[in-house]
C-alpha cells in the first residue's frame, strides 16, 4: 500500500473546542453529574472544583508536551523519549485503548436507553447504540473535515441544550420538588467524590493527537483545552445546581440516565425530549471523538513500532487511519452485544476508566518533569505556568483521587479489580512487545530526534541534553 500522511492544516480553534468540549460532555458525564449531586448535594461542586484544577494542571502538562513534540502518538510518544517504550505502551493501552473499549460501550449504552426512553420506545436501546456507532464509524472513515464537520454540530447541540436546560431549572419561578440539598458532610467525603468528579473532565487532551492536522497548533492547542474546561465547568455547575433542585438525591444517585428525570421534572414531556437530543448528541459527539483519536494515537505508535504496522496504514484517498477506526469500532461492537455495559456496571465501569487514565495522566507529567530538564535547549512555544509545581502538584492530587476512588466500600473494590485488570493486561501486552517483537530496553528513553524523524535532526542544538 502506498504510503500517504496526515492532512495538514485542516483543524483550527471551533473544531479543536468541538473535540474538548464535545468528548467530556457525554452521556456517562451527565451520568456522574447526577450521581455526584445525588450522593454529595452541593458538596459535589466543591469535588468538581477540585477535579477542575488537577485537569487545568494536567492540560498545561499535555499542551507543553504536545506542542514541543507534535506527533499524532500523543503520550505515548512523549513517554518513549523520557521513560522508555515498556512505560510508553503501557500508558496508552490502560489510558485509553482498554478504557475506551469499556467505557465507550458504556457511552454508547446510555445513549441508547437515552433516545429509546425519549423517541423511540418501542425501539431496543441496544440496534439504536449500535447504529449510532456504526454511522460515526462510517464519518471518521471519511476526511478529517467531515469529522470536524460533524463534532462541531453536535457540539452545538448538546451544550446549548444542557445549558438553556441548566439556566431554566435554577431561573423558573415554578416549584422545585427539593426544598432542601445536603452537603457531603466533610472534607474526606468530597474527595472521595473528586474522582467521580474527575470524569466530568476527562478527555481534552484527545486533541493532542489530532496535533499534526492543526491549522495552528503553537495558538490554538492551550486555548481550546483550556476554554474547553472552562465551559465544562459552567455547564456542570449549571446543570447540576438544577438537578440538585428538581430531582431528589436518592432518585438521582440510583438513576442510570438522571439528566432525562431533570429535563422531565424541569419541563415536562417537552423537557424529556429537548433532553433526550442534548443525550443523544452527547454521546454521538464523544464516540466520534474517540473514533477520530483513537486511531491517531494507534497510528503514531505504529511509526514507532509499539503496535503491529497495520495500524500505520492510511487510506489512500481519504487519508484516514482506517485500520485502527475499524479495529475501534468492532470493538465496542463486540462490547455491546456482550451486554457488560449493563446499567448496573456502568458507574464502575466510568470509575475504573477514570483511575486508569488518571494514572497516565501522572505518567504525563513525570514526562514533562523529565524532559524539562534533560533538554535544556529544547524550544518550547508553550511553556508550563510556574512549572514544575503544577505537575508536582497533580501528581500527588492524582494519587489521593486513586487512594479514596469512591465513598462505598464494595464499588471502591470493583474499582480496583477492574482497574487492575487493564493495567496488568497492558502490562503483559507491553513486555512481550518489547522484549521479544521490538527488542528495546523496558526502560530506555529514545533520543529525541529519532522519535519525531529525520527532518528535525539538522538542529542537533536543540537536543543537547543535562549532562
Amino acid at each position: 500500500m502506498e504510503e500517504v500522511g496526515l492532512k495538514k492544516g485542516v483543524l483550527g480553534i471551533p473544531s479543536l473546542f468541538a473535540v474538548a468540549v464535545g468528548l467530556v460532555v457525554a452521556s456517562t458525564t451527565l451520568v456522574s453529574l447526577g450521581q455526584g449531586m445525588g450522593h454529595g448535594g452541593y458538596g459535589f461542586i466543591t469535588a468538581m472544583l477540585i477535579a477542575f484544577v488537577l485537569m487545568i494542571f494536567q492540560a498545561f502538562t499535555f499542551a507543553e508536551l504536545a506542542i514541543t513534540m507534535p506527533k499524532a502518538g500523543s503520550v505515548s510518544s512523549y513517554t518513549q523519549i523520557a521513560i522508555g517504550h515498556f512505560p510508553a505502551i503501557v500508558s496508552v493501552i490502560t489510558g485509553y485503548i482498554i478504557v475506551q473499549l469499556l467505557a465507550a460501550p458504556a457511552e454508547l449504552a446510555v445513549g441508547g436507553i437515552v433516545v429509546s426512553t425519549c423517541f423511540f420506545p418501542d425501539v431496543s436501546p441496544l440496534w439504536i447504540s449500535i447504529g449510532m456507532l456504526f454511522v460515526l464509524a462510517g464519518f471518521n472513515l471519511l476526511n478529517v473535515d467531515v469529522f470536524a464537520r460533524v463534532q462541531i454540530t453536535l457540539t452545538i447541540i448538546k451544550i446549548g441544550t444542557i445549558f438553556f436546560i441548566g439556566l431554566a431549572g435554577l431561573l423558573m419561578t415554578g416549584k422545585p420538588q427539593v426544598a432542601v440539598t445536603h452537603a457531603a458532610s466533610s472534607f474526606t467525603d468530597v474527595f472521595s467524590l473528586v474522582s467521580l468528579a474527575v470524569w466530568l473532565f476527562i478527555g481534552v487532551e484527545f486533541m493532542c493527537p489530532l496535533i499534526e492536522e492543526a491549522k495552528k497548533p503553537v495558538r490554538d492547542i492551550p486555548i481550546a483545552m483550556l476554554g474547553g474546561l472552562v465551559a465544562i465547568l459552567i455547564l456542570n455547575i449549571v446543570f447540576g445546581m438544577a438537578a440538585a433542585l428538581w430531582v431528589p438525591g436518592e432518585k438521582l444517585a440510583a438513576s442510570p440516565i438522571p439528566h432525562v428525570d431533570v429535563g422531565s421534572a424541569i419541563f415536562g414531556k417537552v423537557g424529556l425530549y429537548w433532553v433526550g437530543l442534548a443525550g443523544g448528541a452527547a454521546t454521538a459527539g464523544t464516540i466520534n471523538t474517540l473514533l477520530a483519536a483513537v486511531p491517531r494515537m494507534l497510528y503514531g505508535m505504529a511509526a514507532a513500532r509499539q503496535v503491529p504496522k497495520i495500524f500505520g496504514y492510511l487510506h489512500p484517498r481519504f487519508r484516514t487511519p482506517w485500520v485502527g477506526t475499524i479495529a475501534l469500532a468492532f470493538g465496542m461492537f463486540v462490547q455491546l452485544i456482550s451486554g457488560i455495559s449493563t446499567t448496573q456496571i456502568i458507574v464502575v465501569f466510568i470509575v475504573a476508566s477514570a483511575f486508569s487514565w488518571l494514572l497516565t495522566y501522572a505518567i504525563a507529567h513525570v514526562d514533562a518533569i523529565i524532559l524539562r530538564y534533560k533538554y535544556l535547549n529544547l524550544r518550547r512555544p508553550f511553556k508550563t505556568p510556574g512549572f514544575p509545581v503544577p505537575q508536582i502538584v497533580g501528581i500527588i492530587g492524582i494519587i489521593f483521587v486513586l487512594m479514596n476512588i469512591f465513598p462505598e466500600p464494595e464499588t471502591k473494590f470493583l474499582i480496583y479489580k477492574y482497574a487492575g485488570f487493564f493495567i496488568l493486561g497492558a502490562a503483559i501486552y507491553s513486555f512481550i512487545w518489547c522484549k521479544f517483537v521490538i527488542k528495546k530496553g523496558l526502560f530506555k528513553p529514545t533520543p529525541l530526534a529519532e522519535a519525531l524523524g529525520e527532518e528535525i535532526e539538522t538542529e542537533p542544538h536543540k537536543y543537547e541534553t543535562m549532562s
